[in-house]
């Protein structure tokens, strides 16, 4: 009798976990975001947990316009500083703070730092007439970009409320642009130039100022994202064909290019906050840009092979251009067939069900060992 009702405890648990793996790998979803009203969309930022994504749309009137979309409310489109356009490029963990650029009414871009009570604010220059945000920290408290100086030359800055904006400096050469931020604000990536006007990927902290990370044997490299600590950089480099490849850098290994899916050409733009997850776009051995996502266990895998049945008949990801924190939200741009146009889009991943079967088998071996107790 007793080693009747452990049969049926154990074979109910083991229902109800199956039943809930199951439904878990269900759960994976692709969300087309849709535009401001105008042709096409796409997205550059995405929350911790994936409920606000930042980014780029055109409106009905064919102005491209920022915007910060979440799924109770829809794309929302930012504004501008009196200027005709505005572009969002990256969003706080929590999703209140977005930063990008817009242009002022003078016609001439800022930098700006948008938050739903004080709305959009522009962060000004290095003396000169335009600048850009890129990245901003995960309390959004740090935002990093490129602005002119009294010179007329683009620098990398960092900016914060109580220091304002400023600038990193190059590598010797007139330019340099920050394209992204460690989650405490304390490293910034980016590219600059050399002395012989060549741009290589930089790293800069307090500490050691701006450090070129080399590049892949070619002339030219760009770091795009940084993990959370600020030990693992992205981006994309010249290798010594000539040819661009996406690349992962650490202290320990210096720059790895991660290959392409069997083209010419690949750019890694966004990395999870281990550092063990990068995702770009890459040709195809079509010619075709397409969305990717590399791990040192699979390689670089094409979004549209892995996620295809998300995908509806004729629609593909083309670019991958961030990631949650996690890993598990990725977000870009791709062709949606529904609407015919490039649009924003909103993956999520979930859990792999590999991992989620053998979480649930070890869960299921668990409980009959206890019925046999």
């Amino acid at each position: 009798m007793k080693g009747s009702r452990h049969f049926r405890v154990s074979a109910l648990l083991s229902a109800c976990v199956m039943s809930l793996i199951a439904t878990a790998s269900w759960s994976q979803s692709l969300t087309w975001l849709g535009t401001l009203g105008g042709a096409g969309s796409v997205a550059f930022g995405v929350s911790a947990d994936g409920s606000v994504v930042v980014g780029y749309a055109d409106d009905a009137a064919g102005q491209v316009r920022a915007f910060r979309w979440t799924a109770s409310g829809g794309m929302q489109n930012l504004g501008t500083l009196g200027g005709d356009r505005s572009e969002a490029y990256g969003v706080s963990a929590n999703g209140s703070v977005v930063v990008g650029w817009t242009e002022n009414d003078a016609g001439q871009y800022r930098a700006f730092r948008w938050t739903a009570s004080d709305g959009m604010v522009g962060l000004g220059t290095l003396g000169g007439n335009q600048s850009v945000a890129f990245g901003v920290s995960a309390n959004g408290l740090v935002v990093v970009g490129v602005a002119e100086n009294d010179a007329g030359f683009s620098r990398a800055f960092r900016w914060t409320a109580s220091d304002g904006m400023v600038g990193l400096g190059t590598l010797g050469g007139a330019r340099s642009v920050a394209l992204g931020v460690s989650a405490d604000g304390l490293v910034v990536v980016g590219r600059a130039e050399n002395d012989a006007g060549q741009y290589r990927a930089f790293r800069w902290t307090a500490s050691d100022g701006m450090v070129g990370l080399g590049t892949l044997g070619g002339n030219q490299s760009e770091a795009r994202g940084v993990s959370a600590d600020g030990l693992v950089v992205v981006g994309v480099a010249e290798n010594d064909a000539g040819f661009s490849r996406a690349f992962r850098w650490t202290a320990s290994d210096g720059m790895v290019g991660l290959g392409t899916l069997g083209g010419a050409g690949s750019v890694a733009f966004g990395v999870s906050a281990d550092g063990l997850v990068v995702v770009g776009f890459a040709d195809n051995a079509a010619g075709q840009l397409r969305a990717f996502r590399w791990t040192a266990s699979d390689g670089m895998e094409d979004l549209n092979t892995t996620y295809a049945s998300l995908l509806t008949n004729g629609s593909y990801l083309e670019l991958a251009t961030a990631i949650s924190p996690d890993g598990r939200y990725i977000v870009g741009a791709g062709y949606n067939a529904a609407t015919s146009r490039l649009e924003a889009f909103l993956l999520d991943t979930v859990p792999e069900p590999a991992s989620l079967l053998a979480l649930g088998a070890g869960l299921v071996g668990l409980l009959r060992r206890r019925g046999k107790q």
